[in-house]
Parts: C-alpha cells; structure tokens; sequence
C-alpha cells in the first residue's frame, strides 16, 4: 500500500530499535499532513501541542503524550514555543494502543524519554540501550489513556461552528447564533454531528470543555478559573461534567495526578549517564 504523506527521515533504519528527535519549534509553527513508517511518541516538555489526524483533535499540554501509530496522517501545530521530544519505535514494540492514545507522562517517564533522546537511538544488539527500550515499553503499558481528544465534524459549515467553539470556549453564543453566522439551520447542525461525530452538538461542547479543562487544570488554575474560562457561570455545573468523565472531581483528580508525580520525582542530577557500549 503506497502512503503519499510518508515521511521516512525519522524512521528506525536497520538494526535500531527507536529512533529520535529533539527540536524547539516557534510560537504559531505549524508542521503539514504527514506520517511516518515507525509508531511516533509525541511529547512536548514545554508548550502546547495542537494535533490533528482525520476527524481527530488533541490538545497536549506538557504533562501528555501521544501515542501515533505507524502510518497515521497527521498534523501539528503550536500557538505558542514548543520544545518537542519526539520517539520513534519500531512497529511491534509496544501493541497496546492500536489508535491515537493519549497518556500522562509522570516525570520518571519524562527523564525516560530525555535520556533516551540524549542518547540519539537505540541499538537492537545493545543490551544496554535495549533496556532502556524495555523500561519505556514497560512504562507505557502502565499509562493510563486520558480522554482528551474529539471528533471533528467533515461538513465545512458544521466545521465553521467547530471552529468558533475552540476559538472562544469562555463566549457564551447561542447555539442558533453560531449557526446563522455560517449559515446552518440548527436541525441540519444537529443531524450532521450525529451523522460526522457521532453525538449531538451539545455533548461534543461539553467533550471540547472537557479537553480544554483538563488543559488548564494541569497549568496550575484553580477550579474556578478553569470553569469560567471554559465557559460555565457555576463551577458546580463543571464539577458535575468532570466527574461524570473521571469518576472524581478535578480537585481530587488534580490531588492524585500531583502525587503520582511526586512518587516518580527526580532530584536533581539524578539521570545516568548513559555512554554508547560498543555493538
């Protein structure tokens, strides 16, 4: 099967097992439609990622990765600076997530996926650097995926009202309002999300809130900042939503994310040194 948008620059060449990229993107980059033949670990330690692949739509905040398997078209932009970590592994390595995944990445992972970029590849007759290969693998199964994707409708008038809710989450515009100013009727709005994403408007509103929570609850707001700037006047009504999703409420959500990442907490200097052993 011949994949047009492939890019092979970055893939694991024989004998590697992942291969790797480091690069400091500038605000309002944007990198085209492309894949690649390796499974792509996508992970920015500063900045935030916005990833596209089909009717898919992800914002990665520092504390996410994503996971992108081999020959998936996607694209990537950054509204602000963004320091990128990029693995690429072998297809085969880890077979856990067959789909875009995204998954936290508590600081143990994080020094992981520097050492390992700092060590520009993995070897596959390296019993050193394979284990590094192992305890990323092992690692990864542990992740727990996040729900912070959507869906984005296909109609491009439908698209256009998309579009004004990730722009302006904190506006509180009418449904019927965003629907005239493109020029939609509310019912045809209606039926083309049942049919292009498969919810109604109202839940895939709630679904992008969501995302956007998640986004400003791991930068430090507090709740009530994050439900006004997500557009909810009662932060009780956002807490409701949170915990419909998560099964707790942000404030213990943000508590257990916080201690799981003390638990895996580096001081200082801590990371090996790996130096290269001969093949």
């Amino acid at each position: 099967m011949r994949h047009p948008l492939l890019v092979k620059e970055n893939d694991p060449g024989p004998g590697i097992a992942i291969a790797t990229h480091e690069r400091e993107y500038p605000r309002n980059s944007h990198i085209a439609l492309h894949s690649h033949g390796a499974d792509q670990l996508v992970y920015a330690s500063r900045g935030v990622m916005e990833i596209a692949s089909g009717q898919n739509f992800w914002l990665l905040p520092p504390h996410f990765g994503l996971w992108i398997p081999a020959y998936t078209p996607h694209s990537i932009r950054m509204p602000e600076h963004v320091s990128m970590r990029t693995l690429y592994l072998r297809p085969g390595l880890h077979t856990a997530w067959a789909t875009c995944t995204t998954f936290h990445v508590v600081p143990f992972l994080r020094e992981l996926i520097f050492q390992i970029v700092g060590m520009g590849r993995i070897r596959v007759r390296s019993r050193l650097e394979c284990a590094y290969r192992d305890i990323l693998i092992a690692q990864l199964k542990r992740s727990t995926p996040i729900p912070t994707g959507i869906a984005l409708p296909r109609d491009t008038r439908a698209l256009a009202v998309a579009e004004q809710v990730l722009n302006g989450l904190e506006d509180r515009h009418s449904v019927a309002a965003m629907c005239a100013s493109v020029g939609i009727g509310v019912r045809t709005l209606q039926r083309v999300y049942q049919r292009e994403v498969g919810l109604d408007f109202e839940s895939w509103r709630r679904q992008v809130r969501l995302m956007k929570a998640v986004q400003l609850l791991v930068s430090g707001l507090s709740i009530k900042e994050v439900s006004y700037a997500v557009g909810y006047q009662e932060p009780s009504t956002f807490i409701d939503l949170f915990r419909s999703v998560f099964g707790r409420t942000p404030k213990s959500w943000t508590r257990e994310l916080a201690a799981l990442s003390s638990r895996f907490e580096f001081s200082p200097g801590s990371s090996v040194d790996v130096a290269r052993d001969s093949e």
